[in-house]
């Protein structure tokens, strides 16, 4: 019986970061100490402060620590595991008051949340299937195959209100329901773990912290819809997911959890990683399915859907990490208590990737309804250098983006897609004033160009015409007629690709012309971008009341292009100047003017 337990990140983030020298450190510190057989060091999954990394907690104090680095240790484990006395300047300062220190849940950052699907993330070691066992692991297995037949499972996702967490929403029991009632020699389960979305880590840090409770939410999908084999198929990108994934599966064989007669019940059910090089169109079921089989990922027509011919021509239910993450806990607490989180059309809750001009940048869960304001101003702690909120971008390339004026919008399905939005895997990126959001619309536009598979026309040749017309926007060389076909090109793609790739590339163009179109009008009416982002729209000129001639921007810019005596007033010579901003960088005195 340990009497401290250090729990010390190992997901990517804080990995990145050195954390596991921290623990190579910790345990070397520690039996120095003598202290080996009475505190422990667990390495765990992602507690969801990414910025802060490296993070440790010790227990049973709760004492968060951020930002961690190899030469604080010694003073942790003298000070706080020898003599019992906080490290205070290294504790995270939310967590720190006048006259105590408090838990993490009771920061804004954790105290709106509600973890489901990421509740052993950051508490327990995901290497070791007998701590994830000791959370109830696999007992929801148990309970399927001693207690309920596979109808009854499947009406119990049904009643829970549990829908696709992989963007479109798709209620999950129907969707297993429809595999369930084809008959066949092999049916399969796939799980969707190729998370391309730019800024989104949900599903990573899902199995990189729990890696057991989708072996075992997909054994229960197996037994539910008559399945006896699954697929994992994760980016190649994430090296410390697949190994932990590799490791469960593993372990869950060892102890009986995977193979044959699991349980004693006569239920077979095995599991097989399969690596993706990276295609965003694999994110597609069609696509993943035909990359799985060994061949190129390119959507397939639907009809017939994956329930009717799927893998390998057979029956398959697909659904993606966080989905499969909700089951477990479904299946033990109950439908109801599932369905009493959220709203009356979107039940449970969600998990978000927090990024981009955001203070507490990471994972955040939180019940379906939650505001946008709620998650920008308390979970997230505000915009930071008092700049102000523009929009926040949802579903990432196949998304939209929310604006300033609906941030008490409640976040759902529902409510997303009713403003031109939509949910997507969960990638949540903000913006503030200083972001262009026709230049917002571009970096979209052409990620989704490069990842387009080709092999349908309007999203090959649909996409990149759309990207030259953004171009044009953004160079000043536009017009009026310009921004009209720009929309109905949109409106065709959306209405003739063939897959859900194609069919979102538009959004972010629609949302922002929505929400933003005034912006769009001031490239090409008045020839200026407001955000001052777009460079062929820009212009930098040197205030001679503020200019002191002290020389450092002209000795600092790349291309020579300003001119003036020592002690004199300079000015930019527009015609050489490359538009780089390392003079207004420079300038220690705000005499540098950018238009």
């Amino acid at each position: 019986m340990y009497r401290s337990h250090v729990l010390v990140c190992g997901g990517t983030g804080c990995t990145s970061s050195n954390s596991l020298a921290i623990i190579d450190a910790l345990e070397a510190e520690i039996a120095k100490k003598g202290l080996s057989e009475e505190v422990k060091v667990v390495r765990t999954g992602c507690f969801g402060l990414c910025a802060l990394g490296p993070i440790m907690i010790v227990y049973p104090e709760g004492s968060f620590y951020s930002q961690v680095k190899v030469s604080d240790v010694p003073e942790i484990v003298e000070e706080h595991l020898l003599k019992g006395r906080l490290v205070k300047r290294l504790l995270y300062d939310e967590t720190v008051t006048m006259d105590d220190v408090k838990s993490l849940q009771e920061t804004d950052f954790y105290k709106k949340q509600h973890r489901v699907a990421l509740r052993n993330c950051g508490v327990i070691d995901p290497e070791n299937i007998d701590e994830y066992i000791a959370f109830d692991g696999y007992m929801a297995l148990a309970k399927c195959l001693q207690e309920y037949t596979p109808e009854q499972v499947i009406q119990i996702v049904k009643d829970s209100g549990l829908r696709g967490r992989g963007g479109g929403g798709f209620p999950t029991g129907l969707k297993w329901s429809f595999t369930a009632a084809n008959q066949a020699d092999q049916k399969y389960v796939v799980c969707n773990a190729d998370e391309g979305d730019p800024g989104a880590f949900m599903d990573r840090s899902v199995l990189e912290g729990d890696p057991h409770c989708i072996v075992e939410a997909m054994a229960i999908c197996g037994y539910a819809t008559g399945a006896t084999e699954g697929y994992i198929y994760v980016r190649a990108e994430y090296p410390i997911a697949v190994k932990r994934l590799k490791i469960a599966i593993k372990q869950a064989r060892e102890y009986g959890l995977l193979g044959k007669n699991i349980f004693d019940s006569g239920f077979d059910f095995d599991l097989h990683v399969r690596l993706g090089a990276g295609a965003f169109v694999c994110g597609e079921e069609t696509a993943l399915m035909t990359s799985i089989e060994g061949n190129r990922g390119e959507p397939r027509p639907r009809p017939p859907y994956p329930a009717v011919k799927g893998l390998f021509q057979k029956p398959t239910t697909e659904n993606n990490v966080e989905t499969f993450a909700n089951i477990p806990q479904i299946i033990l607490k109950g439908a109801d208590w599932f369905a009493s989180m959220g709203t009356e059309k979107s039940k449970g809750t969600k998990v978000f990737a927090l990024g981009g001009k955001i203070k507490n940048t990471g994972l955040v869960e939180i019940p379906m309804g939650t505001t946008l304001r709620e998650i920008i101003e308390e979970i997230g702690g505000g915009i930071p250098n008092g700049k102000k909120f523009k929009a926040a971008q949802t579903g990432g390339p196949s998304g939209g983006c929310i604006p300033a004026s609906l941030m008490d919008t409640p976040i759902d399905y529902d409510n997303l897609t009713a403003i031109g939005c939509m949910m997507g895997s969960g990638g949540l990126i903000v913006m503030d004033e200083d972001n262009c959001m026709v230049d917002i619309a571009k970096f979209f536009l052409n990620f989704t160009v490069d990842e387009s598979c080709g092999k349908c026309t309007p999203c090959r040749v649909g996409t990149k015409r759309l990207l030259e017309m953004l171009d044009k926007i953004t160079d000043g060389k536009a017009t009026m007629e310009d921004l009209d076909r720009l929309e109905d090109l949109c409106n065709y793609i959306k209405a003739n690709s063939l897959c859900g790739l194609g069919q979102t590339a538009p959004n972010p163009v629609l949302a922002t012309l929505k929400f933003f179109r005034e912006e769009y009008v001031a490239h090409i009416q008045d020839k200026k971008c407001p955000a001052g982002v777009c460079k062929a729209l820009l212009s930098y000129s040197i205030d001679p009341d503020k200019c002191r001639g002290c020389t450092a921007c002209a000795r600092k810019c790349p291309v020579g292009a300003i001119e003036g005596k020592v002690k004199e007033a300079h000015a930019i010579n527009t015609d050489k100047c490359i538009k780089c901003g390392v003079c207004m960088s420079t300038c220690k005195f705000g005499a540098v003017v950018k238009k």
